[in-house]
């Protein structure tokens, strides 16, 4: 593992890691303690008590098991911030107005932006010269301006989701495993003999971790009996619970024999949900979209031609780009080929060659 060893410099007196009980951020705390780093943990609590007591039992006893048992082997300081309230007003309510009105939110591009780099920013102050986080993206600065590289893992980049930090943000952060694969990780999991060495990733939202979101869902929006239509014959197939549960692209979870069914439009003011067997037919094809609100993390905007990706995967889309306003916040948006599941409400990051640039949200063209 010298390459774990190695590229790991960090000239920094004082840094908060933020701590999530999985093994990335748990490496990352461990190896920035090997290297004499003054480290302090920080474990975010944001599970919503309303829904757990709805859903199950509380999922953050047991990440916090594994953190306890980490920082006492390494004699680091564990703090429990409580980040609810702001959680609830920055990325809940907003996740739950976008379902209502038919589009399909991101909620951990959210709870980095106003939460993880916002809020907890706040709380810490200037004690700390930087915060390290187990995401997979790296920093790269240049002439005093900090850039969000792509992370060495392909599969594992997160710089999706870190798409709208600021460039003040971004200067605080630094994501010490971003430049090793995700085997290397839990190589260096195994020599640092973590606790948590072999616990699987978490998936999904991370106020939920293990919880459906259909359920959370079903819990603040309820349910609402709509029909599903195929596409083709406007014939009703079956009945739905509310258009909320679906978003455009989807194939998962329609229930329906002689598939595969995938979603294809959604008629909100009529709660119904067309579906269709041919997803790649050519009236369904869709190859542009209107970005708006669009922010650049270190100032660098797209021109012409482009990387984008409308949903966290490995897979990039080459498009060509051009602005709708002098402000460059507004971009109209064509892909080198169609994808039909560009839903309202997604976000579209945007790269050049590996580095992403920021991120604006998908509106119908």
């Amino acid at each position: 593992m010298a390459n774990e060893r190695t590229k790991l410099q960090i000239n920094m007196k004082k840094i908060a890691v933020l701590v999530s009980g999985g093994v990335d951020s748990s490496v990352v705390l461990s190896l920035l303690k090997e290297q004499g780093c003054d480290v302090e943990a920080f474990y975010l609590k944001i599970w919503l008590e309303d829904e757990l007591s709805y859903l199950a039992s509380c999922p953050w006893e047991e990440d916090l098991g594994y953190i306890q048992k980490i920082c006492d082997s390494l004699s680091v300081k564990l703090h429990v911030i409580s980040m609810q309230e702001t959680y609830w007003q920055k990325v809940v309510a907003y996740t739950i107005a976008q379902v209502r009105a038919g589009c399909t939110p991101s909620p951990d591009i959210l709870c980095n932006e106003f939460v993880k780099f916002g809020a907890f920013f706040d709380v810490i102050g200037d004690v700390y010269d930087a915060v390290a986080t187990g995401h997979y993206a790296q920093r790269e600065d240049r002439d005093g301006v900090a850039f969000l590289k792509c992370a060495k893992d392909p599969i594992k980049d997160q710089t999706y989701f870190l798409s709208r930090l600021s460039q003040e943000q971004l200067k605080r952060s630094i994501f010490p495993i971003g430049h090793l694969l995700k085997s290397e990780v839990r190589l260096a999991a195994e020599r640092l003999a973590l606790p948590n060495k072999n616990r699987k990733d978490s998936q999904g939202i991370c106020f939920l971790g293990k919880f459906k979101f259909s359920d959370f869902i079903k819990h603040h929006v309820g349910t609402k009996q709509g029909d599903l239509v195929e596409f083709e014959t406007g014939k009703k197939l079956a009945e739905h619970e509310g258009f909320w549960f679906y978003t455009l692209g989807q194939r998962k979870g329609i229930g329906l024999g002689g598939g595969p069914w995938f979603v294809v439009s959604k008629d909100t003011s009529r709660n119904i949900v067309y579906i269709s067997r041919d997803y790649y037919a050519q009236d369904k094809q869709r190859t542009a979209f209107i970005a708006t609100d669009c922010r650049w993390i270190s100032g660098v905007v797209p021109s012409g031609k482009c990387r984008v990706k409308i949903r966290h995967s490995e897979q990039f889309d080459d498009a060509l780009i051009s602005f709708k306003n002098e402000e460059k916040t507004v971009l109209h948006v064509t892909l080198s080929k169609s994808d039909q599941g560009i839903a309202p409400g997604q976000f579209a990051v945007f790269y050049q060659d590996d580095y992403c640039l920021g991120a604006g949200v998908i509106v119908d063209e």
